[in-house]
């Protein structure tokens, strides 16, 4: 039962990995992200957390689980266009069963990347980000894969004052020793407006590829947030992302703060 819970965990941190760090690249508490830079020299930090209970079962066994993922960004501008970025990620996971409990906790993946603004003309925008993710996580605590993996996305942002949607597609190479599904999509799409001066409504609606591969049916979440700019340089935000369908952790809490600099 022990090792089974363990294989568990090290499946929900995966699913962790791919849900923080896309959150921490969009502005927050956006999962799906925008085609902004940051401008030649200029700096952005973000700290966010992803927070859920999620209630489930395996055959027979009745599975409770609480989960926190705090993740920080640090993005530099080193052109108008081009931006890189490092993405660090903590996790907790508590699993509890019948059988038995698992806590575990510690530094995740490290993710760097680019995103470079392509095309922008008569407010449409298209980038791609590359991603490099590092397997800085405690292999034997299912703290991550134990092996280097890439990705990228393609990012469209169109602006329509006080409107703005934006959409991604993106890939993420998922090579692991746990039997999960080397290729992983993720396709999404998200709108802001701005209700009042210096306060954003936001919603985010997407799929990601089911990294069980027993399992054809796709994850799919629905987010809502709000965005208030305490400062020109400074946001704080609230999200809260639902699941669509069974595959998809039932609620999540998105709070996160940025600062510009």
């Amino acid at each position: 039962m022990r090792e089974y819970l363990y294989n568990f965990v090290a499946n929900c941190i995966v699913c962790a990995l791919m849900l923080a760090p896309a959150a921490a690249w969009a502005a927050l508490p956006l999962i799906t992200d925008d085609t902004y830079t940051q401008g030649k020299g200029k700096s952005q930090l973000e700290v966010g957390a992803v927070y859920n209970g999620y209630n489930s079962s395996e055959g027979s066994i009745a599975i409770k689980e609480t989960d926190l993922a705090i993740f920080s960004t640090l993005t530099y501008g080193i052109t108008n266009r081009v931006d890189v970025f490092i993405n660090l990620l903590y996790v907790w996971f508590h699993v509890q069963t019948e059988g038995g409990n698992i806590t575990a906790d510690g530094i995740s993946e490290t993710v760097l990347g680019v995103k470079w603004r392509l095309y922008e003309k008569n407010r449409l925008s298209f980038a791609v980000k590359p991603v490099m993710i590092l397997p800085t996580g405690n292999e034997d605590k299912g703290l991550g894969g134990g092996r280097i993996n890439y990705g990228a996305y393609f990012i469209l942002t169109k602006e329509f004052d006080p409107w703005a949607i934006h959409a991604n597609l993106g890939y993420i190479r998922n090579d692991n020793r746990i039997d999960e599904r080397n290729d992983l999509w993720q396709a999404s799409l998200a709108t802001t407006y701005e209700m009042v001066k210096d306060l954003t409504l936001c919603a985010d609606i997407g799929a990601l590829t089911n990294k069980d591969k027993t399992s054809e049916v796709e994850r799919s979440y629905l987010l809502v947030g709000l965005i208030y700019s305490v400062k020109d340089n400074v946001d704080i935000s609230l999200g809260v992302k639902f699941g669509l369908n069974k595959p998809e952790k039932d609620w999540a809490l998105l709070p996160g703060a940025t600062y510009r600099f």
